[in-house]
């Protein structure tokens, strides 16, 4: 189950609140990319970035140079994950809607410098985006590993909403005129794009030529 605080509990549209842990996992597994929000000294900044996730732990890296990820070791952050899709269109504005799947992590943001969990989180983080990537390609060497910064959030403290579904339109307005339904919303992977450098004679490997849509 997840957790229940002050900061998870889903006041408004209760209905669409997700009390399963596997839920969450669904959400997270799923994305390609989240928001990290962080308080950067007397401003707030929310930060798109790639992530992955081992058991309970969410990973996120980037520049020991960017002022997010200075900033946020030991403080509190937010991370948020969503998935659109598709647009609900009523028969009224004030109902129209969207259809959605989306995730909410609070937490103390930790620095990790053991080397170990720094290579496990990348490869996690390569591995979300890449699936089979990381064995595929060069590891970071020592300098890259120098100039890389990895947070760990715990995923203790988190909701889940998703919205599913037609309109929901007054009940005096279904006689209106008005086509009303849903507009799905569906992410495909295109062709893979070669290189203007590659070598000649490398094939597409597997992991890239057979992706799925991840949404």
């Amino acid at each position: 189950m997840l957790s229940t605080t002050a900061r998870t509990i889903v006041n408004r549209s209760k209905e669409r609140a997700r009390t399963d842990r596997a839920d969450l996992y669904a959400v997270l597994d799923a994305g390609l990319i989240c928001h990290l929000g962080v308080l950067a000294g007397d401003y707030p900044m929310v930060i798109p970035t790639c992530y992955g996730r081992i058991g309970d732990t969410l990973y996120v890296h980037g520049s020991t140079g960017a002022t997010s990820l200075r900033a946020a070791p030991g403080t509190p952050v937010c991370v948020t994950v969503t998935h659109l899709d598709g647009i609900v269109l009523a028969r009224s504005v004030f109902n129209h809607s969207v259809n959605y799947r989306s995730a909410m992590i609070y937490g103390l943001a930790r620095r990790v410098d053991d080397p170990d969990e720094r290579l496990a989180g990348l490869r996690a983080i390569t591995e979300q985006l890449a699936p089979g990537q990381w064995d595929a390609v060069r590891p970071p060497d020592r300098k890259e590993l120098a100039a890389t910064a990895v947070l760990a959030v715990s995923l203790e403290e988190a909701s889940v909403k998703v919205r599913q579904g037609p309109p929901q339109d007054e009940e005096e307005d279904y006689d209106l005129p008005v086509w009303a339904g849903v507009q799905p919303l569906t992410v495909v992977w295109g062709a893979p794009e070669p290189d203007p450098r590659l070598a000649p004679g490398i094939p597409v490997p597997a992991h890239v030529s057979d992706r799925r849509p991840p949404l």
